[in-house]
């Protein structure tokens, strides 16, 4: 349950769907002088070097970040997110989601970050201004709902390394949900050659008729590799979230085209 450590697959495509969807709507709830809470259940470390061994041993970076770069404008929150960590930090450092949230917030914001991964926990131990919790995600998600203030965004990310998490997580996100009925609510998932994520999408959509789904799909990273895409569950999404990732899923449809 504890194996799972994403330096592996750093800046893969999945990453790169997740991270410019999330920069994206932190770039747009700030713009609004009002405060905000920005809570992740699986934070991971927050920040990764794409030269480790680790990154380097799967490759997953470089048939993704180098490839979507360019994707994206110069002025796209995501991209101005990867300029600011390398300016910081070097050329191969790549920003998880509590980094791209670190450099997107504000100081009237509020940060909670949970990871029960002790390796991983070290790392998060950044410097920066956040309430860092060694626990289970989900149990902090639902201590810590509703945060003062209740505006916000929930970034739900697990590994789904166990199997019982695609039955347990329509639970979850409809648990949270009843306690803050207001707060945006993501939820990444994969796509998976076995259709693991199929029943548990089924339930979602059927919980929560008016939120947003978008998956995107692209070859898998090596021979016998189980993720042919990923998708993002969005409850309460911003006004125009859904107009962005379609630009992103059209985006990777060039990877697709034959």
């Amino acid at each position: 349950m504890l194996s799972y450590q994403h330096l592996y697959h750093a800046g893969n495509l999945a990453d790169v769907q997740k991270h410019a969807l999330l920069a994206w709507a932190l770039e747009y709830l700030t713009q609004k002088d009002k405060p905000l809470s920005y809570i992740e259940t699986h934070a991971g470390r927050g920040l990764y070097d794409l030269g480790a061994d680790e990154a380097v041993k799967t490759g997953e970076a470089e048939g993704g970040i180098t490839i979507a770069e360019q994707w994206f404008a110069p002025d796209h929150p995501y991209r101005q997110r990867l300029g600011e960590v390398r300016s910081s930090f070097g050329p191969l450092a790549y920003p998880g989601s509590p980094m791209i949230a670190a450099l997107s917030l504000r100081d009237q914001d509020t940060m909670h970050l949970a990871e029960l991964h002790p390796q991983e926990v070290v790392f998060l131990r950044h410097p920066w201004d956040a309430h860092i919790y060694q626990r289970d995600g989900f149990e902090t998600a639902l201590a810590l709902t509703p945060p003062t203030p209740r505006r916000g965004l929930m970034l739900i990310d697990p590994s789904y390394e166990v199997k019982a998490d695609y039955d347990a997580i329509p639970k979850h996100l409809a648990n949270i949900h009843r306690k803050w009925n207001v707060g945006i609510i993501a939820l990444w998932y994969p796509l998976l050659t076995g259709g693991a994520h199929i029943n548990m999408l089924k339930t979602l959509q059927q919980n929560h008729p008016d939120a947003l789904r978008s998956e995107v799909r692209f070859p898998p990273v090596r021979d016998g590799h189980r993720m042919e895409g990923s998708g993002m569950f969005v409850i309460n999404p911003p006004f125009g979230m859904a107009d962005e990732a379609a630009r992103i899923e059209a985006m990777f449809k060039r990877l697709t085209k034959a």
